[in-house]
């Protein structure tokens, strides 16, 4: 496993159309040795927050243990478009599953729904930011350090993807109430040809033939019909299950998160704010963030030598490269691979017991 360091189960309950689909293709590629596999006991949670400190509001996740229990609970934060679901794709889990890896590996897994995703509450978009995000996250990780979901865990890892990524780099930066962070698909160098391919492929959820019925704020956006390979697995193989599958369980994004990530990666020093281990993944193929003249994805080290300068010491920054793949690397056919080598850094950090 090649990662660097430096010195210093279950459908979105958003449309009963989706979530068919999402039943019938997972029946037709999950076999029967790949179920009984699953030992992890899950359960659905509702958790209260306040939203910029006085709106109620409802966190939804799924809570996985395993079945001997855990000391240190992953509690995990979706990329724009995406909910809990990202973690836990009901197709192939074996491979692609990142929540089952982590639960066999011994970690309990907390997937969440940002707000406005997912099972969760849904404000007015105008009211959502990375910002928000992370105090919210800060409340779910207070819950879950008080004894209020689920078991009592001894430790915290706090982990993102994209969007999630920052949310998750803000919490930790601000707050410093996690044991360990997680970074995967954010780094500090775009590469503006492919975010701009990203970019392009918003659109209002208006204009969404599926989740314009939904009855959202219609600020809200979402990703256009028929772009999700490139704009987040190419040029991993383009598998149409995989394809169709993301498509169906596609998510939606508030403007305002996208405009703090950006700043996130280019302007706030929030990654020098963490003080404890940090492990940042990308996809070697990521066309948003690889590049020449932006982040070095060849290798675990280029990875490395690209991204050490933003973290202090105290992070022990860790880097993994998953070669072949896009943006959205829980769907890579190697996934298994980036999973492995989160469960080796959380061991040498200390944070599996």
């Amino acid at each position: 496993m090649h990662w660097r360091h430096s010195r210093a189960k279950r459908l979105p309950l958003r449309r009963a159309g989706a979530a068919t689909f999402a039943i019938l293709l997972a029946g037709s590629l999950l076999g029967p040795a790949q179920a009984q596999a699953d030992a992890a006991s899950c359960q659905d949670v509702a958790i209260p927050v306040q939203l910029t400190g006085l709106i109620p509001q409802t966190v939804h996740g799924r809570l996985c243990e395993p079945p001997q229990g855990a000391r240190t609970v992953q509690v995990l934060v979706p990329g724009a478009t995406y909910n809990s679901v990202y973690w836990d794709p009901a197709l192939t889990p074996e491979t692609h599953s990142f929540r089952l890896a982590m639960n066999k590996a011994g970690y309990a897994t907390l997937a969440l729904d940002r707000l406005g995703t997912g099972a969760g509450s849904k404000p007015p978009s105008a009211l959502l930011t990375a910002f928000t995000e992370a105090d919210v996250v800060h409340q779910v990780v207070q819950a879950i350090r008080h004894g209020d979901v689920g078991s009592q865990f001894d430790k915290v890892i706090l982990g993102g993807h994209s969007l999630g990524s920052a949310i998750t780099v803000l919490e930790a930066g601000t707050y410093h109430d996690v044991d360990g962070v997680l970074i995967t698909g954010l780094a500090h160098h775009l590469n503006p040809p492919g975010a701009l391919i990203v970019l392009g492929s918003f659109i209002p959820v208006a204009l969404d033939p599926v989740m314009s019925r939904l009855g959202l704020d219609p600020t809200y956006l979402t990703t256009q019909p028929g772009t999700r390979y490139v704009a987040f697995h190419a040029p991993g193989p383009d598998v149409p299950e995989m394809t169709a599958y993301d498509e169906a369980t596609k998510d939606v994004v508030a403007p305002g998160e996208l405009l703090d990530a950006a700043a996130l990666t280019a302007v706030l020093p929030y990654t020098w704010q963490i003080t404890v281990p940090v492990l940042v993944v990308l996809g070697g193929g990521d066309g948003g963030l690889c590049g020449p003249l932006a982040t070095d994805c060849t290798s675990s080290a280029g990875l490395l030598r690209s991204e050490a300068p933003y973290y202090s010491a105290a992070a022990r920054l860790r880097t993994y490269v998953l070669p072949g793949y896009g943006h959205s690397i829980n769907y890579a056919p190697n996934a298994p691979d980036y999973h492995q080598a989160v469960t080796q850094w959380a061991g040498t950090m200390g944070l599996s017991q």
